[in-house]
């Protein structure tokens, strides 16, 4: 709402994007479109259409200006008085009028009320047009809402008007003899009434209250009964519906506004504000589930509050310089000295006269800093730093340390977050003394770091981005020597949190506050340089924090070691895997910033945690070990020192070694000394299984490949026979598991494994993963087939070639054409489940193995390819529909074609494709527009006419709307340019059927088949066939598509009509044919279908006129058109049209089948006559 553009503002940081945005508008661009805009009111109003269209053009304009309204300022005069125009004027049709307010709303919304408000013209003659205009208006039309609005807020700035309201009355009866109501209750009835609505001029209703009480008149003669009035109404409603929530809002915000005004004067409201104070206590708003009523509740108590106590400024606040920078740089030469009250201020203090009330204000405001929705807080924050500028120092101190009680670990953290925002606000109003600063700075830098538990996740994100605020208003209260003791603290903890914190919007802040410090204060250490690496962007990517920022931060000793105190304290244990992993890195970056404080107090701190009950602190313990020691290691290879460890240290290793893969990999890595070690031998195995349940296949398989290459050799590429028998037959054993995760982590293990521990095993390992080919019916183990595909070529590679070797040993031609059955049947893996097309997975992974083998069998022994199929079915998967495993397949294709070193031989029309696609081609896969105008020239190629086709098919009959336009339109140029060529038209149609006969049953393709079978009939591409009577095409398809027709399938059926429906065009009995497939249709037992068929076939009969004779036309277009009737009677219209259209009627054909002893099914189905 309009409203409330600055009430609820928060402290915290925005994304980069919106900032960037902001910066690109350098004025008003579309001014000459806006004038055209409102000038065309009077045309659009009359249609909803035109109307419409106008206001949404309208929105998009005003809604660019939303991040920099300032810019709208120096043209919302002449917009507004060209609206005013069509108001003003006793010609202008209501539509125009309410047309032309809801444009008056989007500027305002835009603009915000308090700034658009004032132009409008509030002179005397003003008053009672506008007030008749809204005494017309209808409070309950939602569609006239945005009149009401602005017509409020325009009445509430004729209430300015420097003239008692009784002198606008003059004679007060009327002409027909009747008392006029005076100006001043009318607008005070229409206040009271719009105050009560459910819509948004309840809000500007509020407005118009506080205006219109504030005036000297009103407030003498009606302030007394409004503030009766609204009490009566807050406490005769309760919270529990909508209506009176509504009308609770209303009156609270109108009380708000009233005790907000700056021109009103608070003694005026002091004998009524106890009585407020205690109508709101009875009312106990705070327990009041709506957030809104609770926000209402704190703001006027807080209004309360101002009323008991003096207008004055506290004397002895803190005040530091000026708000201007260049009065600052003018004082430069002279010191700066906070303000210390004399003796006379002193006496001054003595004279408050304290309230028993403002207890009751100040008891409610803390309770509000609690709240559980921070607008409410963000409210009592406000309300605290305002109470307390009124009152005396020793009472504001208080103050300050009943907010400093938010700061318990027995609070939540809206209680943190509140107390956040209340010491900001202090701070920024200079109530917070310096001498408080001991007491403040610890919470503050705990606050930073907060982070609570709860569940499966956390919170205190808000009370960390809150703290930032309140560093960054430090930076600007105190001077630098107020702040000099606490620097490092502050320094530190800012820093700690915008690199590590999990929340980018804490990340910025706390690198904005930083900044603002550096600027301001000037002390902190190294501030400029480490502004410029983390500044507002760097800190938005998390990994670049981690792992780069923190490095650099890290090289400054200030902040070294606290750095990787918070990292041990408060990462390596948190909730999320991401942030251990992250932490872990990080500390393997900073090892070597500070290489004996890890090896003489973290690593010491960390082996107790690694056996500690805390699963989270256990992993993260143990991952930092093992990044730890790997760091030590390589820093001592690059110094020529050896690590050592005490005989403890090593004891605990060897425990976490037997458990943890990733830890086995940093010190198989790190060389340690464990050759031949039971737990190396045994456990592993085991617990490298239990790990592969457990999500962590990756890292076990990492931790496999080192540990063998360290501790599996005799002797330098020789296995150790009784571990690689070992392990070779486990994971054999893994591949055939019913669990999922065992057989994808087995399939990785043996893609993993050296070549030394495959030696002698190749075959096999490979007919083990030939586990890729089962059947994919239920769709079960689509990632294991996808582990096993990668892990073929892993195994290939690692053996290498040689043609005439052994099938144990390399890649030869006794087991290739092995290989490349299983990866080319798994390029068929179109497995689809609740993920959707989760066949891909393995389709991606074949592609990208048959690449790998290929070049790794070209460069050897090329003789022993297999490259035609392979081509083919990358030619089909660089035609399908989705974009990532398009362009996958596309790339592949091109590097196989362009592949110089080695060069891929026997590739089929290689000349042609190399003349398709040179290798100075620029293209990108991913852009259909791109992709399909090269990957239909395919289509000429014999050898990959099939393929290229069958994989277009699904493009051209998808549901993508760019991809079906770019591949269609593409299929379509094709065709035009064979027009001509009556055999090369023949080859693709037998094409067409071929695929159509292969898939008849396979729904993935023949339902995208009919839908393209539509479009090319449509465009009538095979219109030289047409010319033919029962040309065999025609015939043949018509076949398939009546064996498509007895389908159960909807979306099948209804491709189907339309297909018939395109073959109409073809002459001879087959049309006879095709019409009593669809009159067989148009009573078919699905409603939907009968339809449908109906509404096709009467289009078909417009777009082909010689199909009936032209009298007859009518009457079949009647029938056509009465498709809602029963069964029965469409039957007797059916036969109807079988006799006009000269097609015999179908016959009822009753089957009998028997199914057991004494028991038989009948069927009952429709069959045509012969003709």
């Amino acid at each position: 709402m309009a409203l409330s553009e600055t009430e609820n503002e928060c402290p915290g940081g925005e994304g980069g994007e919106s900032i960037v945005q902001t910066c690109v508008l350098g004025g008003f661009g579309e001014s000459c479109e806006t004038r055209a805009l409102l000038s065309s009111l009077s045309e659009v109003h009359g249609s909803m259409v035109t109307s419409e269209s106008a206001t949404q053009r309208f929105l998009v304009i005003m809604n660019r200006y939303q991040e920099q309204p300032h810019l709208l300022d120096p043209h919302l005069e002449w917009m507004l008085n060209m609206i005013l125009e069509f108001v003003r004027s006793e010609k202008s049709p209501p539509s125009l009028v309410h047309l032309s307010f809801k444009f008056l709303y989007i500027i305002c919304k835009v603009r915000g009320y308090k700034i658009f408000m004032q132009l409008f013209p509030h002179e005397v003659a003003d008053v009672q047009p506008v007030l008749d205009l809204l005494s017309r208006q209808d409070p309950k039309d939602s569609e006239t809402w945005e009149t009401r609005y602005m017509l409020l807020l325009w009445l509430s700035m004729t209430c300015l008007i420097p003239f008692d309201l009784y002198r606008l009355d003059g004679h007060l009866e009327s002409d027909g003899g009747k008392a006029r109501e005076p100006t001043m209750d009318r607008i005070l009835a229409i206040a009271k009434s719009y105050l009560l609505v459910c819509d948004s001029p309840r809000d500007a209703a509020s407005v118009l209250v506080s205006k219109f009480m504030t005036r000297p008149d009103v407030k003498q003669k009606r302030l007394g009964d409004f503030l009766d009035w609204s009490l009566t109404t807050i406490s005769q409603t309760s919270d529990q519906s909508v209506r009176d929530i509504m009308v609770l809002d209303g009156a609270l915000q109108s009380l708000v506004n009233t005790h907000t005004h700056r021109s009103h004067k608070p003694a005026a409201c002091i004998p009524v504000s106890p009585t407020i104070l205690q109508c709101l206590e009875q009312k106990n708003l705070s327990e009041s589930s709506q957030a809104m009523l609770r926000k209402l509740g704190v703001k006027l108590i807080q209004r309360l509050g101002l009323t008991f106590l003096k207008p004055r400024l506290a004397t002895w606040r803190y005040q530091r310089g000026s708000r201007s920078l260049a009065a600052n740089l003018s004082m430069s030469q002279s010191t700066t000295v906070a303000a210390t009250p004399d003796v006379e201020t002193q006496k001054l203090e003595e004279d408050y006269d304290i309230p028993e009330e403002l207890e009751t204000v100040i008891e409610h405001l803390l309770v509000g800093l609690k709240d559980k929705e921070t607008i409410v807080r963000w409210s009592a924050a406000k309300g605290i730093g305002r109470v307390t500028g009124r009152l005396p120092k020793e009472l504001a101190d208080e103050v300050v340390g009943s907010v400093l009680d938010c700061f318990s670990f027995q609070e939540t953290d809206n209680a943190w977050h509140g107390g956040c925002l209340a010491l900001a606000e202090l701070g920024r109003r200079g109530l917070l003394l310096p001498s408080r600063l001991t007491d403040v700075v610890p919470l503050i830098v705990k606050s930073l770091t907060y982070d609570e538990k709860r569940g499966a996740c956390s919170v205190g994100s808000n009370v960390r981005d809150s703290a930032c605020y309140v560093c960054w208003s430090f930076a600007r209260a105190y001077e630098p020597e107020e702040l000099e003791p606490f620097v490092t603290q502050i320094a530190s903890a800012l820093l700690i949190t915008a690199v590590f914190d999990r929340n980018v919007n804490c990340r910025r802040a706390a690198s904005a506050a930083f900044q603002e410090n550096v600027g301001r204060q000037g002390t902190f250490p190294h501030g400029i340089d480490i502004v410029t690496a983390a500044d507002y962007y760097a800190v938005g990517n998390i990994n670049n924090c981690y792992l780069n920022i923190s490095v650099y931060i890290a090289s400054f000793p200030e902040y070294t070691e606290a750095m990787i105190d918070h990292l041990i304290a408060m990462k390596i244990n948190h909730w999320d895997s991401v942030i251990r992993e992250l932490s872990t890195k990080a500390l393997h970056n900073l090892t070597p910033k500070a290489p004996n404080y890890m090896a003489t107090t973290v690593l010491p701190q960390m082996l107790p945690m690694a056996v500690g009950i805390d699963l989270h602190g256990r992993h993260g313990a143990i991952m930092a070990c093992a990044e730890i020691t790997h760091a030590l290691y390589k820093l001592g290879l690059q110094t020529n020192r050896a690590m050592v460890f005490s005989h403890n240290t090593v004891d605990v290793i060897t425990f976490i070694l037997s458990t943890v893969c990733g830890l086995i990999e940093k010190l198989s890595l790190s060389k340690m000394p464990f050759k031949n070690e039971t737990v190396i031998n045994y456990l592993f195995v085991t617990y490298s299984l239990i790990f592969i349940l457990l999500h962590l296949q990756v890292a076990v398989v990492s931790a496999l490949s080192a540990l063998c290459e360290e501790y599996y050799q005799d002797e330098p590429g020789q296995a150790n026979s009784g571990m690689q028998d070992v392990l070779v037959s486990q994971y054999i054993e893994g591949l055939k598991s019913p669990q999922m995760l065992t057989r994808c982590g087995s399939a990785l293990a043996l893609g993993s494994l050296p070549r030394f521990m495959i030696h002698s095993k190749l075959n096999q390992v490979c007919l083990g993963n030939q586990m890729c080919t089962v059947s994919q019916k239920d769709g079960s183990f689509t990632e294991a087939r996808r582990d096993a595909v990668k892990a073929i070529a892993q195994v290939c590679v690692k053996a290498g070639v040689c043609a005439h070797g052994s099938p144990d040993s390399a890649l030869c031609s006794e087991n290739v054409a092995g290989v490349y059955g299983a990866l080319l049947n798994s390029m068929n893996d179109y497995t689809t489940d609740s993920r959707g097309d989760v066949g891909a997975w393995v389709r991606e992974a074949a592609m990208t193995s048959l690449m790998d083998v290929t070049k790794l069998v070209a460069s050897i022994a090329p003789e022993i390819l297999l490259v035609k199929c392979m081509m083919c079915c990358l030619a089909q998967q660089a035609a399908e529909k989705i974009d990532h495993y398009r362009a996958h397949a596309g790339n592949v294709f091109l590097r196989l074609l362009h592949s110089t070193e080695p060069a891929v031989p026997h590739i089929p029309h290689q000349e042609e494709l190399l003349s398709i696609f040179p290798t100075t081609t620029s293209l990108n896969w991913n852009a259909p527009s791109q992709a399909f105008q090269y990957i239909t020239q395919l289509l000429g190629l014999p050898q990959y006419q099939y393929h290229t086709l069958l994989g277009l098919t699904v493009s051209v009959g998808g549901i993508t709307e760019s991809t079906v336009h770019f591949s269609s339109q593409s299929l379509f140029d094709y065709l035009r340019g064979i027009q001509d060529n009556h055999a090369a038209l023949t080859q693709f149609g037998d094409a067409l059927l071929s695929i159509f006969r292969d898939n008849l049953r396979n729904d993935r393709v023949s339902i995208p088949f009919l839908k393209m079978l539509d479009q090319i009939l449509a465009n009538s591409c095979f219109e030289i066939f047409t010319t033919q009577d029962n040309h065999q095409f025609c015939v043949d398809l018509l076949a398939l598509c009546k064996e498509c027709k007895k389908t159960k399938d909807i979306s099948k059926l209804r491709a189907c009509v339309t297909v018939f429906c395109g073959l109409i065009q073809f002459q001879g009995e087959v049309r006879k044919k095709v019409l009593s497939q669809l009159l067989m249709l148009l009573c078919h037992s699905y409603p939907v279908i009968r339809k449908t068929t109906a509404s096709q076939m009467y289009e078909m009969l417009l777009t082909y006129d010689d199909v009936i004779n032209p009298e007859m036309l009518d009457d079949v277009m009647t029938l056509l058109s009465d498709t809602n009737c029963d069964l029965a009677t469409v039957r007797t219209h059916r036969n109807q049209l079988c006799d006009w259209l000269g097609v015999p009627r179908p016959q009822v054909v009753t089957k009998v089948t028997r199914i057991s002893e004494g028991r038989y099914k009948r069927q009952t189905f429709y069959v045509l006559s012969p003709c």
